[in-house]
Formats: structure tokens, C-alpha cells, sequence
């Protein structure tokens, strides 16, 4: 699978419908996922790590570079261009239009300067090489057992997400497990786990669960669930440092490593591994983010 044509699939799909007459529903984040044939969460995940901003910014950018063109090249009324443009109102397209430019609708048409356009993204090999600064990372591929888990969970969107809601979820949800986690019967201590998936194909909402690995089926205590992950091939990196830079390595792995490898993603759960090695208040901690491949 070559994630990066797919990718610049939905861009292009997005691209083209930005001059049709169609409804800003149409070319929803959903609907380019759907294009580029890659569910909505890891579309977002793998636009994020190639471009830095997330994909609904760059779609109000563009919606918003399409509306200045049509200012200038056209004698639409600006009404016209803001509902076009994916606005509901005159006024709530002014609002947006003078917040990033400095300007409203009428006055840019008055001075119809085109260098403010803001131009499509175009992705290649060179692009990719600019964007990822750091040592090459190769990972240990290896075959994951089934893993019976028990821990507590929450709903959360993630950082390729505008809705990005991570430190109000996770860091309350790892105090909470880490307080309670004894309760646990039959539970491998040492080594906590963290699980990320998709809550649906078409939703950028994923679920986390903060839990530990059990030896045999046990009873969740009061407010956790019990998980299972099938067996499955994974691809684990080791990321150096405070977690609070995860989000390094994992754009690495899915703007790189992953768009090089051959590999497809499953679609089932990123897993990091919080072992022995692991220490929150150090800058030499270690642990390890692992993804589902074949």
C-alpha cells in the first residue's frame, strides 16, 4: 500500500471539489478519508504527521484561498462566496475571513492582492525528508499474543483532531488507574498499558484504556472493563523521554516508517508499553509505542 498517493488521492478529490458546486458536507474530512480509501482517524493521523496542522484546518485554509480568488476573479456577491466557502452567514465569513487575513471580504476585493492565496499541498519524497529531522527509527516486528487486559477507560480526539482534548483526558484517566490499579486480581505488575483505537471507521473519536495485563479472566473492579487484543504482527519503537513528547515519534512513525515500509496499518489498537524502564520524572525514561501491521 502506498499511503502517501493515497493520501494525495483524498487531497486531490478534495482539491477538485473545491471549484464544484456542492455542499461543504460533501467534501467533509469523512468524505476525503473515504476518497483516499483510509479510515477517517488514521487519514487525519497520517495528514498531521506529513503536514504539522490538522486536516480540518487545512480544508478552512483552502476553502478560505478558494473564496479569495473568487473575490478577485469574480463578481460574485459575497454571500454567495461565503456559503461556497462551507459558512453559514455573510457575517460568520467575515468574521473568519478577517481573523486570518486582517481584512474583511470587501476591503481584500478593493485591494485584490494576490499574493495572500494560500496554495495546495503537494507531497513527495523530498517533502517527507524535510519534515522529519530525526534518526531513522527501525522497529522490532514481532508477533503480539492475545493480551487480556483490565483498565479504565474514556473517550477522547487526538492531536490530528481541531476537537484535541488529550491533556483533559488522559493525564485525569492515568491518575485515576494508577491509584486503583491494585484491585486488579491476577494482574502482571510492572508493566501498565496504554490502548488507542478508533470508536468507528467514519469518526475521529477514538477510545483509551489505561489497564494491566491479567494471567487468567478475573473480574474488572468497580468502573473498569475488561479488554482483549487479538493476536496480531506489530511494529514497536522505542521513544526516549518524557511522554509527553509521544506525539514526536508517532508522527514519525506514520509519516515515515510506515510510508516507507510496505506495510498497511490494521486498523486495531496502537498499544505503548509503559514497562520497567519507564519513570514519568525522567528525562531518561524509556517506553514503547507499537502499531498493528501486515
Amino acid at each position: 500500500m502506498n499511503y502517501l498517493k493515497q493520501v494525495q488521492r483524498g487531497i486531490d478529490f478534495f482539491e477538485e471539489s473545491l471549484d464544484d458546486d456542492i455542499s461543504s458536507e460533501a467534501i467533509s474530512s469523512a468524505a476525503i478519508a473515504n476518497a483516499a480509501g483510509i479510515s477517517r482517524w488514521h487519514f487525519q493521523r497520517l495528514f498531521k504527521a506529513l503536514t504539522n496542522e490538522t486536516l480540518k484546518t487545512y480544508i478552512r485554509s483552502r476553502r478560505l484561498a478558494n473564496a479569495l480568488d473568487a473575490l478577485l476573479t469574480t463578481d460574485k456577491k459575497i454571500i454567495d462566496i461565503a456559503l461556497t466557502a462551507g459558512y453559514e452567514s455573510q457575517e460568520s465569513f467575515a468574521r473568519a475571513f478577517k481573523n486570518m487575513f486582517g481584512l474583511t471580504p470587501g476591503e481584500y476585493r478593493r485591494i485584490g492582492d494576490k499574493n495572500m492565496f494560500l496554495k495546495k499541498i503537494q507531497f513527495d519524497v523530498d517533502y517527507l525528508t524535510h519534515i522529519n529531522t530525526k534518526l531513522s527509527l527501525e522497529p522490532e516486528i514481532y508477533k503480539q499474543k492475545s493480551l487480556q487486559l483490565i483498565g479504565l477507560k474514556t473517550l477522547f480526539y487526538s492531536v490530528d483532531s481541531e476537537k484535541n482534548n488529550i491533556g483533559d483526558k488522559l493525564p485525569p484517566l492515568w491518575k485515576d488507574f494508577l491509584s486503583r490499579y491494585q484491585e486488579i486480581e491476577h494482574a502482571i505488575r510492572g508493566t501498565c498499558y496504554g490502548v488507542i483505537l478508533q470508536c468507528s471507521s467514519h469518526s475521529d473519536q477514538l477510545v483509551y484504556y489505561a489497564a494491566m495485563e491479567v494471567t487468567q479472566e478475573s473480574t474488572a473492579p468497580e468502573g473498569m472493563e475488561c479488554i482483549t487484543i487479538p493476536s496480531a504482527t506489530y511494529a514497536k519503537f522505542e521513544h526516549k523521554g518524557e511522554v509527553e513528547y509521544i506525539d514526536n515519534t508517532v508522527n514519525y512513525i506514520y509519516s515515515n516508517w510506515l510510508m516507507r515500509s510496505g506495510k498497511q496499518h490494521t486498523y486495531g489498537a496502537d498499544i505503548e508499553v509503559y514497562g520497567p524502564d519507564h519513570d514519568a520524572e525522567s528525562a531518561n525514561s524509556v517506553m514503547h509505542y507499537a502499531i498493528p501491521i501486515k
